[in-house]
């Protein structure tokens, strides 16, 4: 019974992990760290974005983006497909949340690699050749659910759902293998393992997984993981957002903010740095603010539980979002006991 509660736990801090740090960077997303610096001088709450924020101009602190809302649409229709997700569900399923956010007057939309596969779908292209293009952080960012829906100790059926779920959007080696890297930590943290262990099994299934889809020249995400645990070694939490800022980058672009999150999570791994601390350090970076914090935040939640995150905050953002994830983590956890 202790394991299935903290199974239940982890998976719960996983979701609502993502949600912290994507409502954290929400304010700062698509700024330099210069601006961040002069109109927040850090991030260290839940904070409001501001009216000429690019992307989410007025949005109330606490509030969540199109990290968090696609990842809870992927649950959903993970849970609905019995484990599977249908290539074109996924695609009209994105459509349709884009136009709520247009109707909204959001900018808070589809990003480039997602736009131009749905685009292709429209066009009547396959799912399989839609993906082609997609490399940027879009899989990545949204691919928890299959972490908490599936065993990463069983590799190749867990590689295929990563697969499976990247396929209409992100079907290449560098969009499959960063999303792999980031839903193997969530599984192996549900399953157990130490936040240090679960990023070295990020690195191999990253591996194993960049053989899938159409090859993209660009650096290989699980030796990226691996160089950039080396190039942080000796930073200090002071040194490390420059570091990461200026040399591994953090862009959309997967080989830089999926690495900036698991160079954080190197640091918590190695107790300089604590999970709350980690978030706002992302949330606090510049560039794609809310996805890196948003991964880091699925990571070190399935490695530390809910316990990791402050209570009143997680109450916030159920709030502001109307959002109880409770349920669906608990139908995506019947599909990995299946």
């Amino acid at each position: 019974m202790t394991a299935l509660i903290d199974i239940r736990d982890r998976s719960l801090a996983a979701f609502y992990g993502l949600a912290l740090g994507d409502a954290l960077g929400m304010p700062t997303q698509s700024l330099s760290r210069e601006q961040i610096k002069q109109r927040f001088n850090r991030i260290t709450t839940l904070t409001a974005a501001d009216a000429d924020q690019p992307i989410a101009p007025n949005m109330a602190a606490g509030s969540i983006t199109d990290d968090t809302e696609q990842a809870v649409l992927v649950g959903q229709l993970l849970v609905e497909g019995g484990g599977r997700i249908i290539p074109s569900d996924l695609a009209h399923s994105l459509i349709e949340w884009e136009a709520v956010m247009q109707a909204k007057g959001s900018q808070d939309l589809l990003g480039p690699s997602t736009k131009r596969a749905i685009e292709m779908i429209l066009a009547g292209h396959s799912p399989e050749e839609a993906g082609r293009f997609g490399t940027t952080n879009g899989a990545a960012m949204r691919i928890a659910p299959i972490g908490i829906a599936f065993d990463v100790a069983e590799e190749a059926a867990f590689v295929e759902s990563v697969k499976q779920a990247c396929q209409v959007t992100h079907n290449t080696n560098l969009g499959i293998s960063s999303a792999a890297a980031v839903a193997a930590v969530v599984s192996a943290g549900i399953n157990g393992a130490s936040l240090s262990d679960a990023l070295g099994v990020g690195a191999h299934i990253a591996d194993q997984a960049e053989r899938f889809g159409y090859w993209i020249a660009g650096a290989r995400i699980g030796p990226r993981i691996r160089w950039a645990r080396t190039l942080c070694a000796d930073c200090s939490n002071e040194q490390l957002p420059d570091v990461i800022y200026d040399v591994i980058g953090t862009s959309v672009a997967s080989q830089e903010s999926v690495i900036a999150a698991f160079a954080i999570a190197h640091q918590v791994a190695s107790a300089r740095l604590d999970a709350f601390d980690a978030l706002c350090m992302a949330a606090s970076l510049g560039g794609d603010t809310d996805t890196i914090a948003a991964v880091l935040g699925a990571m070190l939640g399935a490695c530390q539980g809910m316990s990791a995150w402050p209570n009143a905050m997680i109450e916030q953002i159920r709030t502001v979002n109307d959002l109880d994830l409770t349920t669906l983590v608990e139908n995506l956890l019947t599909l990995r006991a299946a």
